[in-house]
């Protein structure tokens, strides 16, 4: 299927964008997404997260390095947001560490695409909101309610009303940072209050960095429902990197891979879709009682010695499970799949550069790493290069492969706020 309405540059744009490994939303929309078992999970997944307002959920989904984890979470965003959900795709990496709920929360604010374009996450969703509306008398309902129940910092609906009632754009501006992870000043709330007439309708301090953040997740995906959305996708990619935290960190990883995956108990996200994406030795390199970590055997047993951490030794199993057992774990492409995929790729070569390539000669397997799609994808595209423009001289192009390390290499212990 070609990309419709899109122009040289957006081509060539897909092309690059395959030639360093890292396909683009047109390049995967051209080329297409041959993971039927994931696809089918995902589209289930959304229905029931639509139909079920108190359901959410998530899948996980392995493979090797290489073997198209990117490629499938790019087309998974693209099957969300065609379906009215919002999406947010979070690369784990050193600043954004999984443990930390709070630094992930923000990088999923930060990247975060509504269906009808693209803009800042948070000014796209306030604007699509109706502040008139049976919705929005809901939503500000639901708030009210949840921080009568002690569920909800009062400063959420306080900040709602303040937003929703006081023309002062300096003041919303601050309130929609707030919400998307930023930190305000409590004086202003209380300000905005006073001057709308409603400083004793609530009484409400600064919350604990560790309380704030869930309630924070919480409010959003309500807020995101509001706004008109069936509800928010989160991407995860790279989850292999808690192989490289220390054991207590890894600890409050596994339990946040509960969290998110919406098997976290006393803890629901309704509207809430999360995808991970992880290497397929993970668990049984990191968790598994045979690995280099056995974190199976001694994850639980450290952080129930450590009273920071005890109250999420048994969430922290559940996410060791999960990585363990429930993983989609992602197809190795067969013939057909290769055959496909290069008059694909060779198509859209022809259109970003106006030259016709040669079938290329690209067949499933070979040893290692020239095994992988994504090494097929660029030899072909550097050998189209060199023939397109005229190489003598066609010169040996040296692979290596990249593996994966779970070497432990991150900071020491320190309280990040995340929860």
């Amino acid at each position: 299927m070609e990309i419709e309405g899109r122009g040289g540059l957006d081509v060539r744009m897909a092309v690059e964008a395959l030639r360093n490994g890292v396909p683009n939303s047109a390049a995967v929309q051209e080329l297409g997404c041959k993971q039927p078992a994931a696809q089918d999970r995902f589209l289930q997944i959304l229905q029931a997260a639509a139909d079920q307002a108190e359901l959410s959920g998530g899948m996980l989904v392995s493979g090797d390095f290489g073997t198209g984890k990117s490629h499938l979470l790019e087309h998974l965003e693209h099957l969300a947001l065609t379906q009215g959900f919002v999406c947010s795709k979070v690369s784990i990496s050193k600043e954004t560490p999984f443990y930390d709920l709070g630094k992930v929360f923000t990088s999923a604010m930060e990247n975060g695409r509504t269906p009808d374009g693209r803009g800042r996450f948070i000014e796209r969703l306030c604007h699509a909101i109706d502040w008139t509306s049976s919705d929005y008398g809901a939503f500000s309902g639901w708030a009210d309610q949840e921080a009568s129940r002690g569920v909800l910092s009062a400063l959420f609906p306080a900040s709602l009303s303040v937003y929703e009632k006081l023309e002062d754009n300096a003041l919303r501006a601050d309130i929609e940072s707030f919400w998307a992870g930023d930190r305000i000043l409590i004086g202003k709330v209380k300000r905005g209050l006073r001057e709308v007439g409603e400083q004793g309708t609530w009484s409400f301090r600064a919350p604990r960095a560790a309380d704030l953040m869930p309630q924070r997740l919480r409010f959003m995906v309500e807020l995101i429902r509001c706004a008109g959305y069936r509800g928010w996708v989160v991407l995860l990619d790279e989850l292999e990197l808690i192989g490289s935290y220390s054991i207590l960190q890894r600890g409050r990883a596994y339990a946040e891979t509960a969290r998110w995956m919406g098997r976290a108990r006393g803890e629901a996200y309704p509207g809430l879709v999360v995808v991970g994406a992880v290497t397929s030795d993970f668990a049984s390199a990191i968790i598994s009682p045979d690995g280099q970590r056995k974190d199976r055997d001694y994850v639980p047993a450290r952080l129930e010695q450590n009273v920071r951490y005890r109250d999420i030794a048994g969430r922290a199993a559940t996410g060791m499970r999960l990585l363990e057992r429930e993983c989609v774990a992602l197809a190795a492409p067969d013939s057909d799949d290769v055959k496909a995929t290069m008059e694909s790729l060779r198509r859209l070569y022809r259109r970003a550069y106006g030259w016709e390539p040669p079938p290329s000669q690209a067949v499933a397997g070979g040893a290692g790493f020239m095994g992988r799609m994504r090494y097929k994808v660029r030899a072909a595209i550097n050998e189209w290069d060199l023939q397109r423009l005229q190489v003598a001289d066609v010169p040996d192009t040296e692979f290596v492969a990249f593996d994966g390390s779970y070497d432990e290499d991150a900071a020491p212990e320190q309280d990040t706020g995340g929860g």
